[in-house]
């Protein structure tokens, strides 16, 4: 018993499955099979005919063997003729694999040889063509070359070489867990576990297909589940757990059906039929013995037919019907002999041998062109010595004569560079003083709007003054009259003119303050400021600045405050010259050349602010006449100025945008030119 199942495992599994997975794979499914004949027919595409015939190839795999090799053969004429590399090396393991389950074994080492050496060759990236979403040329090559080593491993299992036989396999499995291939894994984990137990070491057997199962549950491709199970079952057959041995055989022809997976189901109801005959159920035996020799005799897998004449010869043996089991055992020998006569195996070490001797030939080969580098280099190496000991001949020469004009262009240099450092002083000096300039004019706006407002508080205070005097003159007249009731009405009068005056004295306190907080340096001491209040006081102080420079000027103010912002922590008085800067800008824009009309007309400033969730935003607008487009990426730069010579120094916009900056915000600017200009401060909402 157990040489027969030795027999029928080592005809069975090894060749069941194709380990083509890679960029190339595709699943042909039966009702695409006309449309795609269809458009094979029609269609003068060369690109596009070759994947169609490798996908009719791999459809026809098991159903009709000659067919699958006719498009294989017609993949490979055009991948050669359209020199994608891969492709042909596709084309040459699927026509090796074909040969080797019609028994040519030759003929299939051949194919499969030539396939290595191209898949083998990074070079053959270079030409790739049709790569899957995520894959990588380097990806499709190893998928190809784990390919190449799966069938091979299969061919010299099936010439009984099985120290080749897992040298393959192991290839097999070594470039699929690189590329993580997850189908390939599981492929060469089954036909490792195949090889153990074929060799009675059941348990290293079990450990791999279990790998094998777990693999190929993952992956996209799960027609290698029938098999795996089928060998598991076969595993625990051996080891005489029947029960088990059977429930993964059920599943295995669950899966296989599924799949459609004919080749596989044949296998795995001759395994149930040998299950059914070890304990004693002859008919069952029997029934699926002929479901799986039908199906290889459909498929034309001589393998198959080995394996399913062996164990009906076996049941009829095990029933008594000794002519029916001499007819199935001398069909089983005449299959066998087919299938491995010496001649073949021959061959096939014959060629093996050749490619032994191609492969020395090459690492002489190599060896040679190794030697050929070796002795140019050294040639080159003496060429170079002699080059460099000439030119350090004519160098030590002229050395003399070069010092002197090194010496001479070494004193040229320093005076050179003392010139250059005191150019740079003398920038430096003139740069401090353009921005202390910037800073006096902002000063000097400032101040002047600042005078401009503290003189209506002021005007109050005197008013107010003088008509307290004339009210107590009148209230001591009251008094020596008697009247007090006149006094009370007086005092009354006299209090409230004291308290607006204590109000404005208050309001041009508080103009002073600000001015000094405007002129002095900032400490950089962020603090919890109002921002519409701030915007609102650099208004009013810009405005009257200017008019204070110009009583002529006039201009409409429109504000729109967040009242929902409140206090945010910045430094006021850096964000106040940035306001007063940008509104003092706006101003001189507005009186430059307005869209309503003549020079001068309706002039007009807006302000706004506004709040989101993370930012706060300061807006100030103007119906000025633009800034044009070639100079506006600009502005921002030191020095830079619109305005006319002697009235600007450049440095407002660069001053307040590095202020803003340090402020973790920004300061953009939008414009259309003779329509006006908005400057936009964003600042955090903290």
């Amino acid at each position: 018993m157990k040489s027969f199942i030795k027999i029928i495992l080592f005809f069975m599994f090894p060749s069941f499955c194709r380990a083509q997975q890679s960029l190339y794979y595709s699943q042909l499914q039966k009702k695409q099979l006309d449309s795609l004949q269809l458009a094979l027919k029609n269609t003068t595409n060369d690109t596009v005919r070759m994947d169609l015939s490798r996908k009719l190839g791999f459809y026809y795999r098991q159903i009709q063997r000659d067919s699958s090799l006719y498009f294989t053969e017609q993949q490979l004429f055009i991948s050669q003729k359209l020199k994608l590399k891969l492709y042909e090396a596709d084309a040459f393991i699927y026509i090796g694999y074909l040969n080797k389950i019609l028994g040519n074994y030759p003929l299939s080492l051949q194919s499969l040889l030539k396939a290595l050496k191209i898949a083998e060759d990074p070079a053959s990236e270079n030409s790739v063509w049709g790569l899957s979403k995520g894959e990588s040329p380097r990806d499709a090559r190893l998928s190809i070359l784990a390919s190449n080593h799966n069938i091979l491993g299969e061919l010299y299992g099936a010439t009984g070489n099985t120290g080749q036989q897992l040298s393959h396999y192991r290839q097999c499995e070594k470039f699929a867990v690189e590329i993580n291939n997850t189908f390939q894994v599981a492929l060469a984990n089954m036909n490792l576990g195949n090889v153990y137990n074929n060799l009675n070491k059941l348990d290293s057997a079990l450990a791999f297909e279990m790998k094998a199962l777990d693999y190929s549950s993952r992956s996209f491709n799960k027609n290698t589940m029938g098999i795996i199970l089928n060998l598991i079952g076969t595993i625990y057959y051996k080891k005489g757990n029947y029960a088990l041995a059977k429930q993964y055989f059920s599943e295995g022809i669950q899966v296989t059906q599924k799949q459609n997976n004919l080749q596989s189901l044949a296998g795995i109801f001759v395994s149930l039929a040998n299950l059914f005959m070890e304990t004693g159920d002859s008919d069952s035996s029997l029934l699926y013995a002929k479901k799986g020799l039908k199906i290889f005799q459909s498929v034309g897998f001589s393998s198959g037919l080995v394996f399913a004449y062996t164990s009906l010869s076996s049941i009829y043996k095990m029933r008594n019907n000794m002519d029916s089991a001499f007819i199935y055992q001398g069909l089983a020998m005449a299959a066998k002999d087919s299938l491995n006569n010496a001649e073949k195996i021959m061959q096939v070490q014959n060629i093996g041998f050749d490619e032994q001797l191609r492969h020395r030939e090459l690492e002489e080969e190599r060896i040679q062109i190794q030697n050929k580098i070796r002795t140019y280099a050294m040639l080159a190496g003496i060429a170079v010595f002699m080059l460099i000991a000439f030119l350090l001949f004519r160098n030590n020469r002229n050395r003399k004569k070069a010092n002197t004009l090194l010496q001479k262009q070494k004193e040229e240099i320093e005076l050179q560079k003392k010139n250059v450092e005191q150019t740079l002083a003398e920038l430096k000096s003139t740069q401090s003083q353009l921005i202390q300039s910037e800073k006096m004019a902002s000063l000097g706006e400032l101040t002047a709007g600042i005078a401009h407002e503290i003189q209506n508080p002021l005007n109050f205070v005197n008013n107010f003054s003088e008509v307290n005097k004339e009210l107590l003159v009148e209230m001591n007249d009251e008094i020596e009259k008697g009247n007090y009731n006149d006094v009370k009405a007086i005092a009354k009068d006299v209090i409230d003119n004291q308290e607006k005056i204590n109000h404005h004295g208050k309001r041009a306190d508080a103009i002073v303050k600000g001015m000094l907080q405007h002129s002095r340096s900032s400490v950089g001491v962020k603090e919890p400021t109002d921002i519409n209040a701030l915007a609102d006081e650099y208004l009013r102080l810009a405005y009257h600045g200017l008019r204070a420079k110009d009583n002529s000027f006039n201009a409409t103010i429109k504000t729109d405050f967040d009242k929902s912002i409140g206090n945010i922590n910045v430094i006021p008085q850096d964000i106040g010259r940035v306001i007063l800067n940008l509104l003092t800008n706006a101003f001189y824009a507005a009186s430059q050349n307005p869209p309503s009309g003549g020079r001068g007309a309706n002039p007009t400033v807006w302000v706004r602010t506004d709040k989101t969730d993370d930012r706060i935003f300061i807006s100030v607008r103007d119906n000025g006449p633009g800034i044009p487009r070639k100079v506006l990426d600009k502005i921002f730069q030191p020095f830079f100025t619109t305005k006319p010579t002697g009235q600007g120094t450049g440095l407002g916009l660069s001053i307040s945008y590095d202020i803003v900056k340090a402020h973790g915000g920004e300061l953009k600017v939008e414009t259309r030119e003779g329509e006006g200009t908005e400057f936009i401060i964003q600042l955090p909402n903290a």
